[in-house]
C-alpha cells in the first residue's frame, strides 16, 4: 500500500531542494496551497494529475520523484 506520509515527505524534500515555498509551488502547479500542505503532511494522496503538475512545477521528472518514493518504501 502506498503510504501518503512517504509521498508527502518526498515531495516536500524536492520542494525544499528547489528552494521554493508551498505557496510558490502550489501556484506553479495550479493547486491550492492548503491542498499541497495536506499532501506534504500525508493527509491526502495526490491524484496522478496533481502529482504530474507538482513534478512539472518542480522541473523534475515524475518518474524521478516516484523512484525516490519507491526507494524510501523499500528502505523501511
Amino acid at each position: 500500500m502506498l503510504d501518503a506520509v512517504i509521498v508527502g515527505k518526498i515531495i516536500q524534500q524536492y520542494r525544499e531542494k528547489k528552494g521554493v515555498s508551498q505557496e510558490v509551488l502550489s501556484g506553479l502547479a495550479d493547486i491550492g496551497r492548503t491542498h499541497l500542505s495536506a499532501i506534504e503532511r500525508g493527509e491526502r494522496k495526490p491524484t496522478l494529475e496533481t502529482f504530474y503538475r507538482i513534478s512539472q512545477a518542480l522541473e523534475v521528472r515524475a518518474s524521478d520523484i516516484l523512484r525516490s518514493i519507491e526507494n524510501e518504501i523499500e528502505n523501511q
